[in-house]
């Protein structure tokens, strides 16, 4: 993999709890940034890159763009609101979606993109908080193999493992909705195995160190098991982002008449957390849902 940083300036869009470890990495690799002036955009981004005062202005001076956004409305009216990236010449520059949005918006993304001469990637990406921080990002794309090759030396500053699933968009958003289902499903056993052992009068730390040590081991029950017996819910990533991922999955699912068992039960404790008042928390904290159902804690006073 190459590893040649270009003197081509990025623009990054979405400077939230990933975006900007994620910026802060293409930086400290050698690339050359551009961004939006927002309020809240902080005094080091400010001194490091490029301030542009709207999307267009960040257009005009970049050969690449990177998304990092919460959701699909969201990434599209950066692309193509009244004031979005499409509203200048994109012609042969490169847009990079590292959103978690719908595969099929994204197809549909590429198309109206490809129209207007430019080149599009999508990348979502794995790893939360700790791994933008530590540019260790697991990061799924899909694309055409010529902008893939373009993207790759950018991607490679923010992530340690980086599959291409296929040449065509969506590809990438597809996995990382595979991802998240996994991810989903094994915290809610974690959850529930855990609280039945505590209802039951088991110590749920020994019963994690047991399991850990047999084929139910897992990292979720290593790292989230742990928060789970701590309850220390602080969000890493939030039940309502991960919420979000799972009703992309459900929606995919109905477009071609296919069911997703466990993907709805899961999405169903997610939407139990939030009416609760818990779309901030981990999602980790799936657990005080298994604890309710359990008869350990009630969440309602």
């Amino acid at each position: 993999m190459g590893k040649a940083v270009s003197s081509d300036i990025v623009g990054f869009v979405g400077l939230g709890t990933m975006g900007r470890p994620m910026a802060a990495n293409l930086i400290k690799a050698g690339h050359r940034l551009a961004v939006v002036d927002r309020p809240s955009l902080t005094e080091d981004m400010r001194a490091l890159a490029e301030v542009c005062a709207d999307l267009k202005a960040l257009a005009r001076v970049s050969s690449v763009i990177i998304l990092m956004l919460p959701d699909t409305p969201d990434v599209e009216a950066v692309l193509f609101g009244a004031n979005g990236l499409s509203g200048t010449d994109i012609a042969g520059k490169l847009v990079i979606d590292m959103s978690s949005i719908s595969p099929t918006a994204t197809k549909s993304f590429a198309e109206k993109l490809f129209a207007l001469g430019c080149a599009y990637v999508d990348a979502p990406v794995s790893g939360g908080e700790v791994g933008a921080v530590a540019g260790s990002l697991t990061i799924m794309a899909g694309g055409p193999e010529e902008a893939f090759a373009r993207a790759l030396p950018l991607l490679e500053a923010m992530g340690r493992s980086i599959t291409h699933i296929g040449t065509d968009n969506g590809a990438g958003q597809a996995c990382k909705i595979a991802n998240q289902m996994v991810v989903a499903m094994n915290i809610q056993a974690v959850a529930e195995a855990l609280a039945f052992s505590q209802r039951f009068g088991v110590d749920p730390a020994k019963v994690r160190e047991a399991l850990l040590g047999g084929f139910a081991g897992s990292r979720v029950l290593d790292v989230h098991g742990k928060r789970m017996i701590e309850h220390t819910f602080a969000p890493g990533f939030r039940i309502a982002l991960h919420h979000k991922d799972l009703r992309l999955a459900l929606t995919a699912a109905e477009e071609f008449g296919a069911t997703l068992t466990g993907t709805a039960v899961v999405e169903t404790m997610f939407s139990r957390a939030i009416a609760a008042g818990g779309g901030a928390w981990d999602h980790s904290a799936l657990m005080r849902i298994a604890e309710e159902d359990v008869g350990v804690i009630s969440l309602v006073d």
